[in-house]
């Protein structure tokens, strides 16, 4: 029968999959898109409140530039999804940025990359679920009041879905995503044509208020930063771009086909939703604040304003307040932002099995789990996301200031990667066809490169004292601690590497038995060591109570054991210590000696029986293992307890082995280009 944490386990994750059914997790596009791009689709709920909100420092009459930076952000997300589009042809293995800076710029590169993507993925999912969080508490006033443990729920159930496996979770994500996707159009198209062609006075709740600039007279060079600094938090769109490439291998084949088109479709739908929201914010004259305390003037219509988001204000302006579609709007909103950190969940946990495969991070992170699923990249990113979200209690403004530098690091590092890539087979191509298509890859490559690395320094310049340092902080942390793990598994290698010598036999091998007591274990440990047939045999017992040893003694003398019974004196009642002096003392004879330390063990059923026993003998081996030239041998002695243990669910759980990380595949050939 199956233990309740076993049958837990199978109640949340489902059965386990087969090595064979890894074929049959890969998706189709209409279920790639909302899988791999629903960060970027979801950030139209959060990124124009961001745009709103920083305009608002310099007061009302701001606003009217909030289109145009919104253009500028559309602009550049048209340049990074086109320059991506070649990412994919050419690199079609999953391994995304991290692999084209590695191939093309050199493993630091690489590295740089990779550790700016984990941070920005761990961001992603703080961010989605603190602002799905938010828009939720717009509706519902008891999930502000409790923003932190419900996030911490949301991201508990998103690890679960994902345990599950890709193909299920990106069937859970389809319907709210394409569902989000219908409402907010249907809300734009809805609004636009009721102000633009019916003439309607659509009115935001928010319009008759009268807000005041938290800073007056600024000059021309402070407001230009503003608009700057209202561009770096509008391209917080942009994050999730990336995952797409990541995921390539996700994709049914043609995979890097498909994945250029989902690129293509998530460009097209950001750039549509997020244009259309600030089009329809300017027109319903809805107003934004960073501080409302401070900001907001108090007249009548301020009095008990709660500031609300700005999808939520919009969709109570076009459909009415209290309305069935308002609170449509607001429970698909939070639920898309919900599924938006699933971006990360996909992209995190498979280049964290890359960078592993590569020996740049612990192996576990290599090893898929029941269900076909990196389990421990998903779990790390549910702890690290976890972390922040608390730190930070839930509040979006707080955690967006250090969202997006880590994505345009790799943005830009990864097109440099590019256009070294389109240089290397220019110099070897000499098919006119596909040179032309080359240089064209290049050309889009180097705009994107050139454009993303000014859009990093804004961002740089812009956010670094408002919270960016600490993403900088913390890829600095993590790329010196993947070439700490790097150099780790490197020295191992080298040490493990076997040499042309032929080994070198012992030339004498010293068996010794541990005594606690003259029991079972005990005369089976003698029998074993006895069947070895060693150079020397001796028993040892160390003197801690001199009533027990006179005990073992003379049980000793009275069975006439055939092995001598050697007693170690502990005046401190060490037990440790003795033996492992008495041990060196063996080998000290001759440095081409061995000894062989057996140790009697008991095998208990119980989780609770192993706090009662084993502990001297889990110490004495541990230190026996730093000594050279020592073997330690357990001998067990199986408990009646231990035959009531489940052996066919300890056999699987033991079996679990690492699997073979998402690697190019048979068939995924790089392209030359950008088909499209």
């Amino acid at each position: 029968m199956a233990s309740t944490t076993s049958l837990a386990k199978r109640l949340l994750l489902g059965r386990p999959f087969r090595s064979d059914k890894l074929q049959h997790t890969l998706l189709p596009k209409r279920i790639a898109l909302p899988v791999f791009a629903s960060d970027a689709l979801s950030s139209v709920a959060y990124a124009p409140d961001e745009i709103l909100l920083t305009l608002s420092i310099a007061g009302a009459a701001a606003y009217m530039y909030s289109p145009w930076v919104t253009l500028a952000v559309a602009v550049v997300m048209v340049t990074v999804v086109a320059s991506y589009r070649q990412n994919v042809h050419a690199y079609p293995s999953g391994g995304g940025d991290y692999e084209v800076a590695t191939v093309n710029l050199g493993p630091k590169a690489g590295l740089g990359v990779a550790s700016a993507l984990l941070v920005d993925y761990i961001l992603t999912v703080a961010v989605s679920i603190s602002s799905g969080v938010t828009n939720l508490g717009s509706v519902i006033p008891w999930v502000a009041e409790h923003k932190v443990i419900i996030a911490m729920a949301a991201i508990f159930v998103l690890s679960a879905l994902n345990l599950r496996g890709l193909r299920e979770s990106g069937a859970a994500f389809a319907v709210p995503t394409y569902l989000f996707i219908l409402v907010i159009v249907g809300m734009i198209g809805t609004g636009l044509v009721r102000v633009f062609i019916l003439g309607d006075d659509l009115r935001a709740p928010s319009a008759d208020l009268t807000i005041v600039a938290e800073e007056d007279h600024l000059s021309q060079f402070a407001f230009a930063f503003l608009l700057l600094r209202t561009f770096s938090s509008g391209c917080a769109a942009l994050t999730g771009v990336e995952a797409i490439s990541n995921g390539v291998p996700a994709f049914k084949k043609p995979k890097s086909r498909n994945a250029a088109t989902t690129l293509l479709l998530l460009g097209g739908l950001s750039i549509v939703m997020l244009y259309g929201i600030i089009l329809l914010a300017q027109a319903t004259h809805l107003k934004f604040v960073e501080n409302p305390t401070l900001q907001i003037i108090p007249n009548a219509a301020s009095e008990g304003y709660v500031q609300k988001t700005v999808t939520t204000q919009l969709a109570e302006t076009v459909f009415g307040g209290g309305s069935m579609l308002l609170y449509v709007v607001g429970a698909v909103t939070a639920l898309i932002l919900f599924l938006a950190a699933n971006t990360a969940f996909n992209g995190f946990p498979v280049l964290g099995s890359i960078l592993a495969q590569d020996r740049y991070l612990p192996r576990q992170l290599h090893t898929r789990g029941d269900r076909l699923a990196f389990s421990n990249g998903i779990l790390f990113l549910a702890v690290a996301a976890i972390v922040l979200i608390v730190a930070f209690e839930a509040e979006v403004t707080r955690l967006i200031q250090l969202y997006i530098v880590g994505v345009f690091v790799s943005f830009t590092l990864s097109q440099l990667g590019m256009i070294r890539h389109w240089n290397r087979l220019l110099r070897t191509q000499r098919d006119p066809l596909r040179r032309r298509r080359m240089i064209r890859s290049r050309a889009i490559n180097t705009f994107g490169m050139i454009l993303t690395a000014a859009v990093l320094i804004v961002v740089l310049i812009t956010k670094f004292l408002l919270g960016a340092w600490i993403a900088i902080a913390a890829m600095i942390v993590i790329y010196t601690l993947m070439v700490a793990i790097h150099r780790h598994y490197t020295r191992v290698a080298e040490e493990l590497q076997p040499t042309d010598e032929r080994p070198v036999l012992p030339s004498r091998n010293h068996a010794i038995v541990l005594v606690s007591k003259v029991h079972q274990p005990t005369l089976r440990a003698l029998a074993y060591a006895q069947a070895t047939r060693p150079d020397t045999l001796t028993a040892v017992t160390v003197n801690v109570d001199d009533n027990d040893t006179r005990t073992i003694q003379a049980e000793w003398e009275r069975r006439q054991l055939p092995v001598p019974l050697t007693v170690v004196d502990s005046p401190y009642r060490e037990i440790t210590k003795p033996i492992i002096d008495y041990v060196k003392n063996t080998r000290r004879a001759s440095p081409r000696d061995v000894v062989t330390v057996f140790v009697p063990e008991y095998v208990v059923g119980r989780w609770w029986e192993n706090l009662l026993h084993n502990q001297s003998a889990l110490r004495i081996k541990g230190r026996l293992l730093f000594e050279q030239g020592v073997m330690v041998v357990s001998v067990p002695w199986q408990l009646r307890s231990s035959q009531d243990r489940n052996l066919d669910r300890l056999d699987r759980v033991l079996s679990q082995a690492p699997a073979r990380g998402p690697r190019a595949q048979p068939g995924d050939e790089p392209e030359d280009g950008d088909q499209s």
